[in-house]
């Protein structure tokens, strides 16, 4: 990664121009058996497009602020990496009420309609699928975004010292994010390219949040990201680590 990226989206141009074709985010979901992988240029095509619908269907820009109502999954973090992109401040498990947009999930979608702007409801289905029926008052992420830009370039300028993400009631800005990526990852297990960690952990602290996308990105390493993981037993576990090739864990 370059000394001179300020925000988790030009990490992630770093990342895309140092070796597009290798592994960033593998997903699982122990409740339904799916397992995803996507390389760093399969991930950068998500956030593109992603990013795309932020800005040119949602009119959304710096400043603004996207209230995740998200699990740990691998298209959270797609989503996580577009409010960096176009500027927005991703506000994770925030009050939908205070949100110019909200995205939810399936679980969410009640509380999701507090927000008076702009709504988006993914499925979290596997393969990326749609609702059978649209939520009512609702975007389907999946029909929405599969027809948006390959690239994506924003309409203002990102400033890397304005807020960038909200976790667990603390603010940081993208410069913030991106410095206690870096400092952190070592303590992690990330220790450059190679390293690859499995995370059990939600994406509702800076701690999940540091585990299971921004330390890995930091460091041009990897995270296999578990959701649901409670059901496996110990034996399943370390079958995971070791056919995953997994240098660390945070769980």
């Amino acid at each position: 990664m370059n000394a001179t990226d300020r925000t988790p989206a030009d990490l992630l141009r770093s990342a895309l121009a140092a070796d597009p074709g290798r592994p960033l985010v593998t997903f699982y979901d122990d409740a339904t058996g799916e397992r995803v992988e996507l390389s760093v240029a399969t991930f950068a095509n998500w956030v593109a497009k992603t990013a795309n619908l932020l800005q040119g269907d949602l009119n959304t820009g710096p400043g603004d602020r996207v209230t995740l109502l998200l699990p740990a999954h691998w298209q959270t973090a797609a989503w996580l990496l577009a409010c960096s992109s176009v500027g927005a401040v991703a506000d994770v498990g925030g009050d939908p009420a205070a949100a110019d947009v909200v995205v939810s999930g399936p679980g969410t979608l009640e509380a999701a309609r507090a927000c008076r702007g702009e709504r988006v409801a993914l499925a979290l289905r596997p393969l990326g699928g749609r609702f059978p029926q649209p939520p009512e008052g609702f975007l389907d992420y999946a029909v929405e975004v599969p027809g948006q830009g390959d690239r994506f370039a924003p309409f203002a300028p990102v400033d890397p010292d304005e807020p960038a993400l909200i976790v667990a009631g603390r603010e940081f800005s993208a410069a913030e994010v991106v410095e206690r990526a870096r400092a952190e990852a070592p303590g992690l297990g990330l220790t450059g390219p190679g390293s690859r960690i499995l995370s059990t952990l939600p994406y509702d602290t800076w701690e999940g949040l540091s585990a299971g996308l921004f330390g890995a990105l930091a460091t041009g390493g990897s995270v296999v990201l578990c959701r649901n993981a409670g059901s496996l037993d110990e034996e399943a576990l370390a079958q995971r680590i070791e056919a995953e090739r997994v240098t660390a864990t945070a769980r």
